[in-house]
């Protein structure tokens, strides 16, 4: 076992501050003794996070690596912490507003990995809630700052949040029946109809802010600009690239997708059959449907295990703790399908959510075979917890807090394409379905920088500049996927610039990353193995991906 260095030390203790600063993002941490707090959001609130970040730097500046795992500490938190700081100083903290991840859901969404079980367990989710409304205030309270200074959110997204808003604000909604199925005495319901009213009726504030305050000052354009963009490119991807390189390749790299599904789909459907042909006969497919969500939950389960069993000792080496991967239906109906990772001591599981949407009760197996990959096992459940399960190596921060969306979610999409390399997708329609999911983070990379950097687009979408409009007729084009999911997605996209095209961006550093490393093996008459680089490469934990070359090419 490593002995505990004092940069662990100063790690650690970054990370114990922040849980206490940010007790919503300790719940998702696995940090106890915060789960019944929410946080000041409040630009007070924002400036502690701050000093405790400057602070943290500091010290790291003060102290000496002890030795390697040192040394790639030291270069992840000030390559993460640094650039948390850049946000803050150009204010991005005043303009946290979007559709998909921001405190409007934040609140909200956290509530899903706390337990209920027990009436200490709902005591705890009560005290939460109630403090909500304060916590709305804090936030409020930054959004009108940001409307004085800017930046300010686009116009859309005000919109769109301003509806999920109402909707969280409606007393039949998830606040005001939270404790319609709660086990619990009387005086706990009481309690909990309490808290939730309240919750609600902050949100109902929240919504009447956006419609009758923010929008006055939102701006109409989506796109953010070069500047915003470069900066929060390095942050999702945590690496440097060259933005207009990048952006040519997205172009090329989704015509490569779209023509290695165009054999795929010859192969189901027959010569010069269009993907809508290919997915009709797989949906009418009834080995490849499921019906019901206790159906679909047991085929994520059994999906997964058996990938686990096929994995585990033959491609990587599965921490006994991370071989167990619970897979879920969502109590949220937002058809996102997300993962959330094990706390420090695996007492709380790795756990596959699907959100399912109101209403929908049939579902396709041939979709959603990568989905489990990239949510499982090889994807996050078995990145996340190699790195959890890594408590002789790893402090607490690159434990449980650092995470990085090109590493991450560039892994998950290298895991999906994994599968195909070791065989588990030779199902065509199985194949089809990771293509499809493949094709989908191409279009993004195109989409979100076209977009926010302004890039001429292609004439079969409109020429000119690229807008909203051209953006939608590239998602469509280039997408099995259900329209209203589309919409979603554009606004998330436009909303939250520089996150989508991390996955793809990150996928492509990962297969360059492994590329060299075999180069390098080989120039040294070395036999090269991708389970040791694999095993190398999971037990640093989510480092930015330059960090991630530097150790594993070199």
């Amino acid at each position: 076992m490593r002995n505990r260095t004092a940069i662990d030390a100063i790690a650690d203790d970054y990370t114990r501050k922040l849980a206490a600063l940010r007790p919503l993002a300790a719940t998702g941490m696995g940090i106890p003794g915060h789960d019944h707090l929410v946080g000041d959001y409040s630009p007070a609130g924002h400036q502690a996070v701050a000093d405790l970040t400057r602070a943290t730097l500091t010290a790291l500046d003060a102290a000496a690596p002890a030795d390697e795992t040192d040394a790639v500490t030291l270069a992840a938190m000030r390559d993460r912490l640094g650039l948390d700081l850049e946000f803050f100083d150009a204010g991005e903290h005043l303009a946290d507003l979007n559709v998909i991840a921001s405190p409007l859901q934040d609140f909200r969404d956290t509530l899903d990995l706390m337990p209920t079980d027990t009436a200490e367990d709902l005591e705890t989710l009560a005290a939460r809630v109630s403090r909500i409304p304060e916590a709305m205030a804090g936030y409020i309270e930054s959004l009108r700052a940001g409307a004085a200074s800017g930046p300010v959110p686009a116009v859309r997204q005000v919109a769109a949040c301003a509806k999920q808003a109402q909707t969280l604000a409606d007393p039949a909604g998830f606040f005001g029946t939270l404790a319609a199925d709660a086990a619990a005495p009387d005086d706990l319901r009481r309690a909990l109809d309490a808290a939730g009213a309240a919750a609600a009726a902050a949100y109902g504030r929240l919504a009447r802010f956006l419609t009758d305050e923010l929008a006055g000052s939102a701006v109409a354009e989506d796109a953010v600009g070069r500047e915003r963009y470069e900066r929060a490119s390095r942050l999702f991807v945590s690496a440097t690239v060259d933005l207009d390189e990048t952006y040519a390749w997205g172009l090329d790299e989704l015509a490569a997708i779209n023509a290695e599904m165009g054999e795929v789909v010859a192969r189901i459907a027959g010569p010069g059959a269009g993907v809508a042909d290919a997915v009709a006969l797989l949906e009418a497919d009834p080995a490849r449907r499921l019906h019901g969500t206790d159906a679909l939950q047991r085929w994520m389960q059994q999906t997964s295990d058996e990938a686990v069993r096929a994995l585990d000792g033959v491609h990587f080496d599965i921490a006994p703790p991370a071989r167990v991967l619970e897979c879920r239906i969502a109590p949220s109906a937002t058809g996102g399908i997300y993962y959330t990772g094990p706390n420090d001591d695996f007492s709380r599981p790795g756990r596959m959510w699907w959100s399912v949407p109101a209403g929908v009760t049939e579902f396709s197996t041939w979709n959603e075979k990568t989905t489990v990959y990239h949510e499982g096992v090889p994807g996050h459940h078995l990145q996340i917890s190699a790195a959890v399960a890594n408590r002789d190596e790893l402090n607490l921060w690159r434990r449980l807090a650092c995470w990085t969306s090109g590493h991450g979610e560039g892994w998950a999409l290298y895991a999906e394409r994994l599968m195909d390399e070791f065989g588990f997708l030779a199902d065509d329609g199985d194949r089809l379905g990771m293509l499809d999911a493949q094709r989908l983070r191409a279009t993004r990379v195109v989409l979100d920088l076209g977009v926010h950097l302004g890039k001429p687009a292609p004439a079969e979408y409109g020429g000119g500049i690229w807008d909203a409009e051209k953006a939608w007729a590239l998602l469509c084009a280039n997408s099995t996927m259900d329209r209203a999911f589309l919409s979603f997605e554009l606004d998330r996209y436009l909303g939250w610039p520089g996150q989508a095209p991390s996955y793809k961006i990150g996928q492509r550093l990962w297969e360059e990353i492994r590329r060299d490393a075999r180069r390098l093996a080989e120039s040294r008459g070395e036999v090269f193995s991708l389970k040791d680089f694999h095993t190398r490469a999971l037990n640093l934990g989510s480092v930015p991906l330059g960090v991630l070359r530097e150790q594993l090419v070199r």
